[in-house]
């Protein structure tokens, strides 16, 4: 993964006012919260019953909309524009006959417009633009930011303390630490990458004290979800397949638990094999058919011949996701000329979507690799830049968690079909990149991977009645010691994992070779990003006899080049 250190400058982004009523369902609990957005209405239409008034109309299912836009003309009103997600419009009228208009029949309610932070995300002020880019602001403005919905990150591990991951109640959103590496040594991320993966998706900002210098700056796609943390890795990021396949089968496991929908796998396998075999891909499919969103980053490896045919992003079933230079094409946006496109060798092209993932500011785990292999990628001391399609997968997983808070029925395969029938074209692509509003309001649509042929195992497994839980063979307990994570509200550790590790050896890859392989914007820096990491799992099997326990992050830093940069 390339680390870019290109100062950015702050985006104006343009805060709508959006409706109260824009937060409700159709539920009982949705009908109680719009009692207060009501109330007020009638005391507009009494105090100044003449005043023109910007409101939500919301009609019943099954009311037409040619009856609702003549109901709407009917007290005098005009339809400013339509509201699918809700059934509804928003509309102006007096405030007299707004009122009027909520007791009609086939009307659910008629609340006034009012300002919404999507529990406290002011797209206004933010000094980065990527939720801007794929319209999570849009989202946020009807008070969709994530809040109830499980994503897993399935990384180096999450720093779950940072303030950034902090939730209303005070506490960490990052309810559940789970260690699946033997290597580990400690919960947290040692390295860097799960945590800058995790700020895409959920960070926060507005955490911060509002005299603090970086209030508001830098804030994730689904700001409000909580996170589960699945630590595959060791200290200096090695990890093997099964690993990743333990990892997943907590995920599976444990989905009813923390209401997990989303997975996000920013890596990939070194080995490239057909998806029908590759034991990665069958576990993503399980994952998948257990209703759970894999999210997979395409890889850095830009058009060569095997640039998409490594797993999981190979894998037909999942959602395979390009990298996008916000900057390119004289700022209209462009594919990144390092991110993996091509067609697999099952015959799929990749990626099915793209997504923002260079000169990406997110947050910096404290004391991890990642400050020292990069001093001047280092944001505000806090957050730091880095780019790779490690960095645009965690955008379409936050994305997708803000799709299933608004379209909590979605299936995986609804998901994905809403996803790539309402991408925009961009330059360098096949696959266009996502358009979260459009998403979120479309209609009716035939689910994706239909007549696509599962993984060979999945497909025997599926036919046996067996369970992939059988083949993984782990196990879960509480963590102990320093596996055990104080921030989190649980958390794990694998039994067993160690044993089975050793078998298969073979395929142990440093993360940052397979899935983060280039730094994700220059193939020419892949020797050096090499040496970086041999340097630090050298120092880490044989410190120096005066040096701290964990001397991985000092042993990287000279490899560290200004302006480049070097990193996991």
């Amino acid at each position: 993964m390339f680390i870019t250190c290109i100062d950015r400058s702050r985006s104006a982004l343009v805060a709508a006012l959006v409706a109260g009523a824009a937060l409700l369902s159709l539920s009982v609990a949705a009908a109680q919260a719009a009692a207060p957005a009501q109330a007020q209405l009638a005391v507009v239409a009494r105090k100044a019953p003449a005043r023109k008034v910007e409101a939500i109309a919301q009609f019943k299912p099954g009311f037409a909309e040619k009856k609702a836009r003549q109901l709407v003309r009917k007290h005098g009103g005009r339809v400013t524009s339509r509201l699918p997600l809700i059934h509804g419009f928003a509309i102006k009228l007096s405030a007299k006959e707004a009122a009027a208009l909520g007791h009609e029949r086939g009307v659910v309610a008629v609340t006034l417009n009012a300002k919404v932070k999507g529990q406290g995300v002011d797209s206004g002020r933010l000094n980065t633009n990527y939720p801007k880019t794929i319209n999570a602001d849009k989202l946020w403005q009807r008070g969709f930011t994530g809040t109830g919905v499980g994503v897993a990150v399935i990384d180096s591990g999450i720093a779950g303390d940072v303030i950034d991951f902090k939730g209303s109640d005070g506490r960490s959103r990052v309810v559940a630490n789970v260690v699946t590496a033997p290597g580990a040594q400690k919960a947290g991320d040692g390295l860097g990458h799960g945590t800058h993966v995790a700020g895409i998706i959920a960070g926060n900002s507005f955490n911060r004290d509002p005299r603090d210098p970086l209030y508001g700056d830098y804030v994730g796609v689904a700001p409000d979800v909580n996170l589960i943390a699945v630590k595959a890795s060791d200290e200096v990021g090695n990890s093997t397949v099964l690993d990743v396949i333990n990892g997943i089968q907590f995920v599976v496991d444990h989905k009813t638990q923390f209401n997990i929908r989303v997975l996000n796998l920013s890596l990939s396998t070194e080995v490239a094999q057909s998806y029908k075999t590759d034991p990665l891909d069958a576990a993503v499919e399980y994952a998948w058919q257990h209703g759970i969103v894999v999210i997979a980053a395409a890889g850095n490896r830009g058009s060569a011949y095997d640039a998409v045919k490594y797993a999981p992003g190979n894998d037909p079933f999942v959602i395979s996701v390009g990298g996008s230079d916000e900057q390119g094409d004289s700022g209209k946006g462009a594919r990144a000329y390092w991110s993996s496109a091509g067609r697999t060798q099952d015959g799929f092209f990749k990626p099915e979507v793209m997504a923002p993932g260079a000169h990406i500011v997110s947050t910096l785990a404290p004391g991890s690799a990642f400050q020292y292999l990069c001093p001047t990628c280092i944001v505000g001391g806090a957050y730091f830049k880095a780019g790779g399609t490690s960095m645009a997968a965690p955008v379409v997983s936050g994305a997708v968690a803000l799709l299933l808070q608004a379209r909590p029925y979605f299936s995986p395969d609804q998901v994905k079909a809403a996803l790539m029938a309402t991408d925009k074209p961009i330059k360098g692509s096949y696959a266009g990149q996502i358009d979260l509003e459009a998403a979120a309001n479309v209609g009716y649509i035939a689910p994706a991977n239909r007549g696509v042929a599962p993984n060979s195992l999945i497909a025997a497994l599926n036919s046996a009645g067996s369970d992939l839980s059988a083949w993984t063979r782990s196990s879960w307990s509480t963590a102990t010691g320093a596996l055990n994570a104080g921030w989190a509200r649980s958390s794990w550790s694998c039994l067993g994992c160690g044993a089975l590790g050793a078998a298969i050896d073979p395929t142990r890859s440093s993360w940052s070779r397979s899935s983060w392989s280039s730094f994700g914007e220059g193939a020419e820096d892949e020797a050096a990003q090499q040496a970086a990491e041999q340097a630090a799992e050298q120092a880490a099997a044989n410190p120096p006899a005066t040096a701290p326990a964990d001397p991985a992050p000092a042993a990287a830093a000279p490899t560290a080049t200004p302006g480049a940069g070097v990193a996991p």
